[in-house]
Parts: C-alpha cells; structure tokens; sequence
C-alpha cells in the first residue's frame, strides 16, 4: 500500500503475513489448522479431567487448568481469521478490531507469565514449608494474589493499547504480520511513537520480572531437596518441579525468540511471523502434552476417560 497523507488516517488495516508466498499461502492452512484443533482438544480434554475429577481441585491442577484455559483463549482470538486469509485473501481488519485484538492477546500472554509464577510459588510453599501449606495456600492469600495481578496486568496492557488509540495510521495500512501486534501496529502511526515502544518494552518487563521470581524459587526448592534425605517424596518433588520447568522454559524460550526476532534487522519479515505465531502457539500445544504425560494423577484419569472406563467422582 502506498503512504498516504499525514492527515488521513486508515480505518481498514490489511494483516499481510507470509507475504512473499504469495499464492502458496495455502498451503499453510493444513498445518495451523491442525495446530489450531489439537490444541483446542487438548487443552479441553486437560480441563474436563481437572474439573470433573474432585481430587484434582487443589491449588496446583487448577493452575494447570487456568493455563490449559489460555491454551484455548489465545488460538481464538487469531488463527480462525488467520485461517480465512490463507485460503480466500481476505485479510482487512478494522482498526477498532485490530485494537481489540491487540489487547486481548498480550493480555493473555501476561497472564501465562503470571499462572507460571503461581506454579512456582505453590511449589515453594508445598516443598519449602510443607506444615505451613495451608495456612499460605489459602483462599484469603490466593483472592490477595489474583488481584494485585490481574490489576497490574490490566494497568499495563491497558496503558499501551490506550497509546495507541490517539494515532492516525498514516504510513501505510499494511502490516506484515497474521495478528495484530504491538510493534507491527505501531509501526504504522504517524508521529511521535516513542511512548508506545516504551509501553511495549514496560509490558516485556511483566514476563520478565516474573521469571526472575520463578527463577529464584526453583533455585531455593532444588537446594531444599538437595538437603533432605532420598526417597519417593524426594523423588516426586523432583519429578513435579522437572515438569513445571520443561513447560517455563518451553513458554520463556519462545517468547525470548519472538522479542529477539523483531530486533535483528537481518531476520526475514516471513521468520518473524512465525516466531512470533510459535510463541503464541507452542506453549498451548505442549503443555497438555507435559502435564498429560509427567503427572501421574492426570495421565491416569486422562486414561480412564480416553478409555471409557468409569471414574469415581466421589
């Protein structure tokens, strides 16, 4: 699209994704689609078990509910569209739509970082101060720590979707992308945009600072299990951290990889696409692989239930 005059601005946006593959586009739409359904049944079939099995309601498998729920939540808001395009060509989005969208999904990538810290603290309390569980792991504590982030998470991302507002997009009305992104929608106002490149880098530092904390209460957990003496309870405890990290690591390493993707010039615009879409898409996929697989209570009510044996929900 050409540049248009600094005083009009485009209400109608054009998501151009895999640009350069032209008509072979659709030849994308077998795979997402099938990405895109695994990881609905997945995560769907993880969050059935957990809520139909009574004792599966402690804190640590509704946690992996919550994010087997973002699992689902983040697929939706993009990939059926994304899916339309790659098969018809139609790729308009309204910049209302597009800001919506925006909003939704960064919104629900902070809370992944979030849900993860809950895991890590759950494990910290559950190894490092086992006869003080339930006097942390409460329901006052759990009500304190969904506020304090939903708040912080909502200020943030609220903040830098409401920069955006404000601008005319005046430079083109196409993005190279398959979703409405931050940097991507950015990129095409007019103006000074130095304040949203500083919205976008605050956002970063939510996933950031969670890690940290993360980080630090794995480190303290191994060293508490490296002191106490060997058997099954070591054994599990070890067992049910490894899985807690292989999926922070899964979800941190494809978020770096995106980041770091849309900073290196010499990176492909049609690479930066996809990074980005793994890192949305990766995490949701794979978890309910991690958790179905590594954690024993789940794996064998998922098994019951594939094969149509009765469970007993008392």
């Amino acid at each position: 699209m050409e540049r248009s005059p600094s005083n009009v601005s485009h209400q109608i946006l054009f998501l151009n994704g895999f640009s350069s593959l032209l008509q072979y586009r659709v030849l994308l739409f077998a795979p997402f689609f099938l990405v895109f359904v695994y990881s609905l049944v997945a995560n769907s079939a993880l969050i059935l078990v957990i809520t139909k099995q009574h004792t599966l309601h402690a804190p640590m498998y509704v946690l992996i509910g919550a994010i087997s729920a973002l699992g689902i939540a983040l697929p939706v808001m993009f990939v059926p569209r994304m899916l339309i395009s790659f098969l018809s060509n139609i790729n308009l989005i309204s910049r209302e739509e597009c800001l919506v969208q925006m909003f939704c999904i960064h919104y629900c990538a902070c809370f992944q970082s979030t849900i993860l810290l809950g895991m890590a603290i759950d494990r910290y309390v559950a190894i490092c101060l086992p006869l003080r569980y339930n006097d942390y792991i409460n329901v006052t504590n759990s009500l304190i720590f969904n506020t304090v982030f939903v708040i912080r998470n909502t200020v943030v991302i609220v903040v830098m979707v409401g920069l955006t507002i404000p601008f005319t997009f005046c430079k083109s009305n196409t993005m190279y992308h398959c979703f409405c992104e931050h940097t991507s929608v950015v990129s095409l106002a007019c103006g000074n945009v130095s304040r949203n490149y500083i919205a976008g880098v605050v956002a970063f530092c939510i996933p950031t600072t969670d890690c940290i904390f993360i980080v630090y209460s794995y480190v303290v957990i191994f060293m508490a299990i490296w002191k106490s003496p060997s058997g099954d309870s070591r054994q599990k405890a070890i067992d049910t951290c490894s899985t807690h990290i292989i999926v922070i690591c899964v979800a941190y390493l494809s978020a770096m990889t995106a980041f770091i993707g849309y900073r290196v010039n010499a990176v492909p615009p049609d690479f930066r696409v996809f990074i980005s879409l793994m890192y949305l898409l990766v995490p949701g996929c794979f978890n309910p692989v991690i958790y179905g697989y590594r954690t024993k209570e789940i794996r064998v009510h998922l098994l019951k239930y594939f094969t149509f044996n009765k469970i007993d929900l008392s």
